[in-house]
């Protein structure tokens, strides 16, 4: 994947942008990411929903979270406007790029997010994993955040164990003196997990910016309602 230049930005405004992180793999980053990018859309907001570095390639040989990015994104962007690197195998992307002979290149990372932003009024990045996942052999999700000076809005998977990873993710973010926009639950079974919420939301300072239900088929129009915008975006 290539990135390509955009054309210049319609709004006059500051560029709002978001890194959007995890508490672990398979939480809902990319369905997050994607209902965020289509409420930002209803505000008449240009936004670009990212995705710089996945792992992981379906039968038909694309990248389902890049696909329903770039779908998500107003205007509608292509695979090389979405994402930058991509590795088939379904493992840890690092590790991907290991076994491929790659390095991924943070600096050529922030970069393509910062090409990707000038034609936009807001950006939404989303991470690979969990905030602290590596994405080469001295750097990852933290580290990109650190250098894009994104506020950080952190995806719960409601399901046991989520109270640690929790906790553990939101003091690892303010460590590193970055902004915690909010967080969102998202029911990963509904059936398991009773209590986390109601402690999260006793336990947690930043806002809490929306609960999604259990939902196995989904679409970005279908869970927008359910979210607020964090205030960097509105």
């Amino acid at each position: 994947m290539t990135g390509e230049h955009p054309s210049p930005r319609r709004h006059a405004g500051p560029l709002r942008g978001l890194l959007v992180t995890g508490t672990d793999t398979g939480v809902g980053k990319t369905a997050v990411t994607a209902a965020l990018a289509h409420k930002c859309a209803q505000h008449g907001m240009l936004v670009a929903a990212l995705k710089p570095i996945v792992s992981g390639v379906e039968a038909d040989g694309t990248w389902e979270d890049v696909e329903i990015l770039r779908a998500a994104s107003q205007p509608p962007r292509s695979v090389a406007e979405t994402g930058l690197y991509a590795f088939a195998p379904p493992v840890a992307p690092h590790w991907a790029a290991h076994q491929a002979g790659v390095t991924v290149e943070r600096k050529r990372v922030a970069a393509f997010v910062r090409m990707q932003s000038a034609a936009m009024d807001c950006v939404l990045v989303e991470g690979a994993g969990g905030f602290l996942t590596p994405l080469g052999d001295d750097w990852g999700v933290a580290e990109l955040a650190g250098d894009l000076q994104f506020p950080v809005l952190l995806v719960v998977g409601l399901r046991l164990g989520a109270i640690n990873h929790t906790l553990l993710s939101v003091e690892a973010i303010r460590a590193r003196g970055l902004r915690l926009a909010g967080w969102v639950a998202n029911t990963l079974n509904p059936a398991v997990a009773v209590g986390t919420l109601e402690t999260l939301q006793g336990r947690l300072a930043a806002p809490c910016l929306g609960v999604l239900p259990y939902m196995p088929h989904w679409s970005p129009a279908i869970l927008s309602p359910c979210l607020s915008l964090p205030d960097v975006l509105s």
